[in-house]
């Protein structure tokens, strides 16, 4: 397996294009390998690495439908919602916690 191309950020050759730009794009991967990546240096941690695929090989972005935005839907409600409680807490629970905050710090909401 050989090494991948690296270009310094911003410097990356025309035809390529990160994840996130090609959905802007209106396109996706589409099963292509990755065939170069770019690398951010940072001051206090490793490099950010960016990985970048061609644009003439990309398909274009599936279209929603309503079975699959019915399903998104039901999927973002279940984050949701409080094993613990049964309630709708108002926000996405964080997964780290896996239960609403009045139900994480009980403690707390008795002071307040």
């Amino acid at each position: 397996m050989s090494a991948l191309p690296s270009y310094s950020w911003r410097l990356a050759p025309d035809g390529l294009a990160t994840r996130r730009q090609l959905r802007a794009l209106g396109l996706r991967p589409g099963g292509q390998d990755v065939v170069a990546q770019l690398e951010r240096p940072r001051r206090r941690r490793g490099r950010l690495v960016a990985y970048l695929y061609r644009i003439d090989l990309a398909r274009p972005v599936r279209p929603m439908t309503a079975r699959r935005a019915e399903a998104l839907a039901k999927a973002n409600a279940a984050r949701r919602w409080c094993p613990s409680c049964r309630r709708d807490a108002g926000y996405v629970i964080p997964a780290a916690l896996g239960m609403c905050t009045p139900c994480a710090y009980p403690e707390e909401q008795r002071v307040a």
